[in-house]
């Protein structure tokens, strides 16, 4: 039978639930975060497309005929991808960030509010420096 204290992962993931929707905001500004960062070398090739296609090329069928006009689309779309990538980056490092700090404080409140519960005996068998340097290391 497999006790609770098998389970640590389980254990952490609870300490999340009451995150979920930042959690959420995170994976979405990851997700975003990478489809931003693929999409230069797609421009790169649209770019080869213009040059070696002119006014037959993907951009000309959307509409815009002229090469060097074609081309100024491309590195608007580019800067414009470049900076929606450093913004999810931005978001999804912060969001993590922030999620990690709030979890690891109340884990050590918990772990914290457990050692205070212990019985004067045990402290008398442990070093306290040992196991509050246990703890930090266990909760980092």
């Amino acid at each position: 039978m497999i006790t609770r204290s098998h389970r640590p992962l389980l254990r952490l993931l609870r300490y999340g639930k009451p995150y979920r929707v930042q959690v959420w905001g995170a994976i979405i500004c990851s997700i975003f975060r990478t489809l931003f960062d693929l999409a230069p070398p797609y421009l790169i090739g649209v770019a080869v497309d213009v040059v070696v296609e002119q006014e037959t090329s993907l951009i000309a069928r959307l509409g815009v005929q002229n090469p060097l006009t074609q081309l100024l689309v491309l590195a608007g779309l580019t800067v414009v991808t470049w900076g929606l990538e450093s913004l999810s980056q931005y978001g999804a490092d912060k969001l993590w960030r922030n999620l990690a700090q709030t979890l690891q404080h109340e884990l050590r409140v918990d772990a914290y509010n457990h050692l205070q519960g212990l019985d004067l005996a045990y402290f008398e068998d442990h070093s306290t420096g040992t196991l509050l340097s246990i703890l930090n290391d266990d909760i980092n």
